[in-house]
């Protein structure tokens, strides 16, 4: 490997590791070592177009191991994205764009919140769903308006969680093909070796989830190995993909391949060496040549050219389907039906008293047809929550005669924190407004998920059932006693606990609306 990707890949190395030195705080590891497959990824195949970062058809990208976010920052401002040298420089301090952790609410081009592990991969099955589906509802026989690939660089620690193995699990029964994940084996946690404690054969795991599974062995310089892998990825429509890629954390340092390269600064020593490796000049910091900006540039300007042929398909879309370009741009605008609400029951006192998960369902028969980017389903207990709309069709392969991507309800199983993280990916792709159910006391399964639909600002709707006097027959196991003070300690979070028909409706109507933060329906 020699040249410009060379001299690219060493620069976000010791970009990341400049970073990390002067906050005296970070991950310099994983960048170090994801520096390769990143930098292929996003100068062959990543179509995005900087100058617009909500393009609505760009391929998604999410680093699951969002502690190695120094390496998307770095990769952002190459790319021309609204990430400054100067943010580079104020990594992980107090009101920079650059967090210890990527905040989509921070940083332009960030898709999701991502930090605690497995949240991410799980993100992305979202994304990949949100795509498949919107791609069945209005892509028509020469209007392929909707086709992105969704990417994700996953670690060791993503593919322990419980969470990615759910949303895993589920994305392989669904097919979903857009999907390509880059896992970053590179053996070393927090703790040390994953031989400690993670000695599974991941490939044939996920394989056994239904997905297509390929391996590259030196992910430190087999620059064509990799390019190789996606490509063959991207050739497989109706599995997803993960690639485990061999690396070396901390690759050039001192400590490389160590956990000592995990979670500090090298220290000024160990990054004057690394400098000299790479032919840097140890005593320059925060340095890019122009060549590898040109580099980036090229490809974030065939991004831009990529979205002029897009925006152009979509004005000749609009002269042959009117009515699905009009219904198009009013989601890709977050703009709700005009005149839903008015379909919404209304009661008065001389109606007999229903209970509350029944007028739920009356609710989402009233809307469903009325709000189609209303789209989600329930842990295994839909004829117990009451979700599933009269004429709903399920979100399924055709292949399985179970349904078709164009339908909106979806099985997650007995999945719940799967199910939550799922649907902060479908609500972070946009154009669609996720739900999702299960018994209230189930949502303490999903918390780490939940937590992040607030702290993204994520409008998904969480419809709880079961947490009334009447669960004592089922035992303290099933009674939510302590979960709505724990939802209610959430910032960001809208909780509703409608007692009767016209406050149900009002909190439907209140949680719809609100396109900056889930709510909780009880």
């Amino acid at each position: 490997m020699t040249g410009i990707n060379q001299l690219s890949i060493n620069t976000i190395r010791v970009l990341a590791a400049d970073m990390v030195q002067a906050a005296n705080s970070g991950h310099p590891g994983a960048p170090m070592g994801c520096a390769p497959m990143a930098h292929v990824l996003f100068t062959r195949f990543l179509t995005a177009n900087p100058k617009n970062s909500k393009w609505l058809n760009r391929d998604r990208f999410v680093l699951s191991n969002g502690h190695g976010c120094a390496l998307q920052y770095v990769l952002l401002h190459l790319m021309g994205y609204k990430v400054t040298m100067d943010d580079l420089k104020n990594f992980r301090q107090l009101g920079s764009k650059t967090p210890g952790h990527p905040e989509n609410t921070h940083t332009d081009g960030i898709e999701v919140t991502t930090g605690p592990l497995g949240q991410g991969i799980s993100n992305a099955v979202g994304m990949a769903i949100a795509e498949r589906h919107l791609a069945a509802t209005f892509n028509k026989p020469g209007f392929t308006v909707i086709d992105n690939t969704v990417y994700a660089i996953a670690g060791d620690g993503c593919l322990q969680e419980g969470v990615a193995s759910e949303a895993s699990s589920l994305a392989g029964h669904l097919q979903l093909g857009n999907l390509i994940v880059l896992y970053d084996s590179n053996g070393i946690q927090i703790d040390g070796s994953t031989k400690l404690g993670f000695t599974e054969n991941v490939l044939e795991r996920y394989a056994a989830y239904g997905w297509h599974t390929l391996e590259v062995a030196d992910g430190d310089n087999d620059l064509d190995g990799l390019a190789r892998a996606i490509e063959a990825a991207k050739a497989e429509t109706d599995r997803p993909t993960l690639i485990k890629v061999e690396t070396t954390i901390g690759f050039g340092a001192a400590k490389a391949g160590t956990e000592g390269v995990h979670g500090a600064p090298l220290g000024a020593e160990s990054l004057a060496a690394v400098k000299a490796l790479f032919d840097f000049d140890p005593a320059q910091k925060f340095s890019v040549a122009d060549a590898v900006y040109d580099f980036y540039a090229q490809r974030a300007a065939e991004g831009a050219r990529r979205e002029d042929e897009w925006n152009a398909l979509l004005a000749e879309y609009a002269q042959a389907h009117p009515e699905l370009h009009a219904e198009l741009v009013r989601r890709i605008e977050g703009r709700l039906p005009d005149g839903w609400e008015k379909a919404l029951p209304r009661y008065t006192p001389a109606d007999k008293p229903v209970a509350t998960r029944k007028l739920s369902e009356g609710v989402l028969n009233a809307i469903a047809g009325l709000v189609p980017e209303l789209i989600g389903g329930s842990a295994d207990l839909t004829g117990s929550n009451l979700t599933r709309w009269k004429g709903a069709v399920d979100f399924q392969p055709e292949a399985t005669g179970l349904g078709s991507y164009a339908g909106r309800y979806v099985r997650y199983g007995v999945r719940e924190h799967g199910m939550a993280a799922i649907s902060n990916g479908i609500a972070a792709y946009g154009a669609n407004i996720p739900f999702a159910s299960t018994f209230l006391n189930f949502i303490s399964y999903a918390a780490g998920a939940t937590r992040l639909s607030a702290l993204s600002h994520l409008r998904v709707l969480y419809i709880m059932t079961h947490d009334s006097i009447g669960l004592g027959e089922d035992g303290p196991t099933h009674q939510p006693i302590e979960t709505m003070a724990m939802l209610r300690a959430t910032p960001n979070y809208l909780n509703f606990r409608p007692a009767d028909g016209n406050e149900v409706s009002a909190a439907y109507l209140a949680a719809l609306q609100h396109s900056d933060r889930p709510s909780v329906l009880s």
